[in-house]
C-alpha cells in the first residue's frame, strides 16, 4: 500500500497483525517506554501503539521498524522500484538490455519528484516542544530525546529540493542549558550531510534555516537514513519506497522558510545563528547511543526553536537505542540489503562489505576484495622460503581497503578487515567466524597491518585519544595459509601475572583476563608489553615460518575484564574485543618493531580490550524496571502475550 501518512500506515498493519494498541496502560516517558520498546523488540513483538501516555496529550508509537518482515511489508510497493534503480546504477549495460525496465522508469521517476503544496495537515495545529513526548531512554540522558527525526536543510548557495539534506541527527528537547520551549541541541556528527550546509551558512554570516519532522510517510524516515553520496538529495528519492509522490508545503504558504512535508505528524522549524562565522554551542547529551555505551556531554550547535507545528491526529514514533541488536539494527540490515549491490559499483575491486552490528557497526567492517595486480605471483613461490612462502602479498586489497576509507559511511570503520576473493570464492563477510578464520590463517603479521593514527573518529566512539580523533587499522590478508589455527589450548601456555583465566575462545583465538586498566590516555601499557612478550616465548606460538603440517597456533589473544562473559557468545566476543580499543593503542605483539614507520610484530596479535579509564559508561538494563515490565507482561496484563 502506498501511504499517505503514519495513520495510513498503522491502519494496514493493525488490520495485519503487525501492529496491537495498548489502551489499558498509561507508561511513563521518563524510562518507562523506551525500556517497553527494547523488550518489545527483543520479544519479536509487532508495533505497538500506546494510545494514552504519562502527561502527554499524543499517542506514541514503538517498534514500528522492530522486524525485516514488517519492514518489507511496509515498503513492499516500493522495494521492486527502488531495486530497479540501484540495478540500473550498478550495472546499467544490464539494465539497458531489457526493455521492460525503460517503460517502467518514466513511472518510478515521476514519483521520486517532490510535489509543491500550499496546504496540509502538518500545520493544522501548533504546540511547544515541552508538549512532544518527552521520551528519556536511560537513566544518565541529558534530557527527553526525538529519536526517529527526518532533519531537512538546504545548501545555502542553492536552495531548493535538489541541494537538501535529510538526515537523522538526534535533537535534545528539553534539559541541560536548554532554554524551555525555546532551544533544542542539534547533534550531528562527522561526515554527515548537513555539515557542508552549515560551512556555508557560516562563510555568508547568515542563519541556517533547519526543520525537524517527525512521522509521516515512513518513506521519510528510510529516505533520512540511506547513505546516498554528498550532493544526492534524499527528499528526492523518498517519494520511490513510499509508492507515490511526496508532497511540501512550500515557504510561500508562511509557516517556515523550509519545505514541510505535508502530510508529517510534527514538524519543529528553527534556525542554527550563523551570524558573524560563529554559532553558539551548548553541552548536548548524555545520551544512551547505539555502540552499547553513553556518549558524554559535548559542545554541539544550538537550534533556534520558531515554531512547532503538528496535525490534528498526530502520533509520535520513537524508538531506543543501545547495545546491538536493536530496532536500528534491523533496520541498518535492511538498508544493507537494499544497496549491497552497489558496492561494486561504488568501490572499484570490492565484492562485499559488511559493517559487523554486534561490534557496534563502525567499529569493525569486514571486506571481500580482489586480489589482481600481479595473478603470477600465486604461482611463483615453488622453493621459496619466509615470508613470500604462502604466494601473494595483499596489493590490490590495499588500494580496495582506502577506497572504502575514504567514501560514504565506510570511511568512519575503525578495524577494517579484508581478504581476496580469489582465495576463497565461497568466503562471506556475513559469515564472521568463517571470515575471521580465514584472514587468521593467513594474515603476516609483520606485514598486513597498516595503521592509520591521528585521523578522525566516530564521534560516538571513545577508544580513541580525544573526540573524534583516534586510528583505523586495515588488517589484510591473501595468499595461501601460513598457519593452522589451535582447536585447543596449547599445552603448557602461560601467562605473566596479573594476567589469568586463559582459554580458547574459537580457533586460533585465546582470551585472558587482565588487571583493570590504569594507564593514560594515549599510552602503551607496561603490563601489556609485558604479557606481548611472555607470549612470544609460549609454545604453541608461531615460529619464524610455518610449514604443512606444522603443529597448530595461536593468531590472536585478546585481553579482556570478564573472560566468562566475553567467551558467552561471538557477538559477547566482537562487541568487547571492537569497542574497547583503540587501534594504534591497544595493539600488542611478540618481537613487535616499526621499520620506516611500519609497525610489525609475531603472531599471536594481541589486542586489549578492556574497559580503560577514560571509556564512556556501558548501558545497562536497570532490573527493577525489568520487574515492572514482567508484572505487565503476566497472564491478565496489559501486555500479557506481547512482551
Amino acid at each position: 500500500m502506498a501511504y499517505r501518512n503514519m495513520r495510513d500506515c498503522i491502519r494496514d498493519l493493525e488490520s495485519a497483525g503487525h501492529l496491537k494498541r495498548i489502551d489499558s496502560l498509561e507508561p511513563d516517558p521518563y524510562l518507562e517506554l523506551a525500556a517497553l520498546q527494547r523488550r518489545a523488540f527483543r520479544a519479536s513483538a509487532p508495533a505497538l501503539l500506546f494510545s494514552r501516555v504519562k502527561g502527554c496529550a499524543f499517542p506514541v508509537l514503538a517498534n514500528l521498524f522492530g522486524a525485516r518482515e514488517r519492514i518489507r511489508y511496509i515498503f513492499r510497493d516500493g522495494l521492486r522500484d527502488i531495486e530497479l534503480l540501484l540495478k540500473l546504477r550498478a550495472d546499467p549495460r544490464d539494465f539497458l538490455k531489457k526493455p521492460g525496465n525503460w517503460a517502467r522508469l518514466p513511472g518510478i521517476l515521476a514519483r521520486a519528484l517532490p510535489r509543491r503544496a500550499r496546504s496540509g495537515p502538518a500545520t493544522a495545529k501548533r504546540a511547544r516542544l515541552s508538549d512532544l513526548p518527552q521520551i528519556v531512554s536511560r537513566p544518565l540522558d541529558g534530557g527527553a530525546y526525538v529519536t526517529l527525526p527526518q532533519v531537512y536543510t538546504e545548501h545555502p548557495a542553492k536552495p531548493g529540493f535538489f541541494a537538501s539534506n535529510l538526515g537523522m541527527y538526534r535533537v535534545q528537547i528539553s534539559g541541560g542549558d536548554y532554554a524551555p520551549d525555546r532551544e533544542a541541541g542539534l547533534h550531528y556528527q562527522i561526515h554527515r550531510g548537513i555539515g557542508p550546509h552549515h560551512m556555508e551558512a557560516l562563510k555568508r554570516g547568515r542563519d541556517l534555516p533547519v526543520n525537524v519532522s517527525v512521522g509521516g510517510p515512513p518513506a521519510l524516515t528510510l529516505a533520512a537514513v540511506l547513505p546516498l553520496p554528498e550532493g544526492i538529495p534524499e527528499l528526492c528519492l523518498a517519494g520511490i519506497p513510499a509508492g507515490r509522490p511526496l508532497s511540501y508545503i512550500m515557504p510561500e504558504a508562511g509557516f517556515s522558510v523550509l519545505p514541510i512535508p505535508a502530510e508529517a505528524d510534527f514538524c519543529i522549524c528553527g534556525h542554527v545563528e550563523c551570524a558573524g562565522g560563529r554559532s553558539p554551542l551548548k553541552r548536548e547529551g548524555p545520551f544512551g547511543d547505539h555502540l552499547g555505551y553513553y556518549s558524554l556531554a559535548h559542545d554541539f550547535p544550538v537550534l533556534r526553536v520558531d515554531a512547532v507545528y503538528h496535525r490534528p491526529d498526530a502520533v509520535w514514533p520513537f524508538t531506543s537505542v543501545g547495545r546491538p541488536p536493536q530496532e536500528d539494527s534491523v533496520f541498518g540490515d535492511f538498508i544493507h540489503e537494499l544497496t549491497s549491490t552497489l558496492t561494486p559499483a561504488v568501490f572499484s575491486g570490492v565484492h562485499e562489505v559488511h559493517a559487523v552490528d554486534a561490534a557496534g557497526v563502525h567499529p569493525l567492517l569486514l571486506a571481500i576484495g580482489s586480489e589482481r595486480y600481479v595473478p603470477f605471483a600465486a604461482f611463483a613461490d615453488d622453493g621459496k622460503t619466509g615470508p613470500e612462502a604462502n604466494g601473494r602479498a595483499p596489493q590490490e586489497l590495499l588500494t580496495c581497503a582506502f577506497s572504502l576509507l575514504g567514501n560514504t559511511q565506510t570511511s568512519l570503520a575503525k578495524y577494517l578487515l579484508i581478504a581476496a576473493k580469489e582465495d576463497d570464492e565461497r568466503l562471506s563477510a556475513r559469515d564472521v567466524p568463517g571470515f575471521l578464520a580465514h584472514v587468521l590463517r593467513r594474515t603476516d603479521f609483520s606485514r598486513d597491518l597498516h595503521f592509520v593514527t591521528r585521523t578522525t573518529m566516530d564521534t560516538l566512539d571513545y577508544s580513541g585519544i580525544s573526540l573524534n580523533q583516534g586510528s583505523k587499522l586495515v588488517w589484510a590478508a591473501a595468499g595461501r595459509p601460513r598457519r593452522a589455527l589451535a582447536a585447543e589450548m596449547p599445552a603448557d601456555f602461560s601467562l605473566p601475572e596479573p594476567f589469568t583465566g586463559a582459554r580458547l575462545f574459537a580457533p586460533g583465538i585465546i582470551v585472558c583476563r587482565g588487571p583493570a586498566h590504569a594507564a593514560a590516555r594515549d599510552s602503551a601499557d607496561e603490563a601489556m608489553l609485558r604479557l606481548a612478550a611472555r607470549i612470544g616465548a609460549t609454545p604453541g606460538t608461531e615460529r619464524e615460518t610455518a610449514a604443512d603440517g606444522d603443529e597448530p597456533q595461536t593468531a590472536l589473544l585478546v585481553a579482556v575484564d570478564d573472560p566468562d562473559f566475553v567467551c558467552a557468545s561471538m557477538d559477547n566476543f566482537l562487541w568487547t574485543t571492537f569497542t574497547r580499543s583503540d587501534p594504534a593503542t591497544d595493539l600488542y605483539g611478540p618481537g613487535a618493531f616499526t621499520h620506516c614507520k611500519h609497525w610489525g610484530c609475531s603472531a599471536p596479535l594481541v589486542i586489549d580490550a578492556r574497559s580503560k579509564t577514560f571509556h564512556a559508561p556501558p548501558l545497562e538494563e536497570d532490573p527493577d524496571m525489568q520487574k515492572r515490565l514482567d508484572a505487565w507482561a503476566a497472564p491478565g496484563a496489559p501486555l500479557h502475550g506481547v512482551l
